[in-house]
């Protein structure tokens, strides 16, 4: 047998655990009853409006707003995941302090706590009245009700994703590989772009699309302290729900099918540069 036949013998091979077309069966039906038979309905249902349906509900300015908003937002709570949440991790994984497994549980607390008690919280927190609404405020920065109070409340539902990816891939690094470029003249600076950063990266970018597809379907956390105020802090769920209660089911499904073709494009272009990276520097 040559070298190429044995290779895909060997790859296609369901291994020596017993099962394997049961398990595989039974995968492929759960993933369709959940994802794919649910998306192919949306798909289908969409396709009643046609592309004309589509083009004109992306004529309306409300609904462009709602679009940018939600992703426009989503992306900025996903890049503010992204680099504070590598300093969580890091945190976590590099140093040892006192109440340090309060710290570690409090990151899961998003996955936790129902959205609506985290919005109402935010809300209380951010309002003008509230305790650090008012200190905002006297310096003349607004949180609740505006585009900044979207942000933040995608922040807090998005954390987790980023520091629980990053977490394991940095705990397997060998600190002693930092040590090591210190002893030959690099500064901290150096160390944590050249050494650091390079085996994180396909584990950042996995984080950072995780938060960003949780922040384009968030609801509960974002429409207490967003205010909802069409064409500036709109977001496109809320939009969704909106057309649902007036009985507007193709406009909503061709709203949620614009949604899921885009977040699918957004999550592919991400999953292959993460490909890319991972190709290219490895996992360390």
């Amino acid at each position: 047998m040559s070298r190429t036949a044995a290779l895909t013998t060997a790859r296609w091979s369901p291994g020596i655990l017993p099962g394997f077309r049961l398990s595989l069966g039974i995968t492929l039906l759960y993933l369709s009853l959940i994802v794919l038979i649910p998306l192919v309905v949306l798909f289908l249902t969409g396709a009643r409006a046609g592309v004309g349906g589509l083009l004109h509900a992306l004529e309306d300015g409300r609904v462009l707003a709602s679009l940018r908003t939600s992703f426009g937002l989503s992306l900025a709570a996903a890049l503010v995941n992204a680099i504070f949440g590598f300093v969580v991790a890091w945190v976590l994984v590099r140093y040892r302090f006192p109440g340090k497994a309060i710290v570690d549980a409090a990151v899961d607390l998003p996955f936790a706590l129902p959205t609506a008690v985290a919005g109402i919280a935010l809300v209380t927190l951010y309002a003008p009245t509230g305790l650090l609404g008012k200190m905002l405020g006297s310096l003349g920065v607004k949180v609740a009700f505006t585009p900044l109070g979207i942000v933040i409340a995608l922040v807090f539902v998005g954390l987790p994703f980023v520091v629980r990816t990053v977490q394991p891939i940095l705990a397997d690094l060998d600190s002693g590989i930092e040590e090591a470029a210190a002893t030959l003249g690099a500064n901290r600076f150096q160390t944590i772009a050249r050494v650091v950063l390079p085996p994180l990266i396909p584990a950042l970018l996995t984080g950072f699309a995780l938060a960003f597809a949780r922040g384009i379907g968030e609801y509960g956390s974002v429409i207490f302290i967003a205010g909802n105020m069409p064409g500036l802090t709109e977001i496109t769920p809320l939009l969704i729900v909106i057309k649902l209660e007036a009985f507007d089911y193709v406009g909503a499904t061709a709203l949620a099918l614009i949604m899921l073709v885009v977040s699918f494009g957004g999550l592919l272009a991400i999953n292959v540069l993460q490909a890319w990276t991972q190709a290219r520097f490895g996992r360390g």
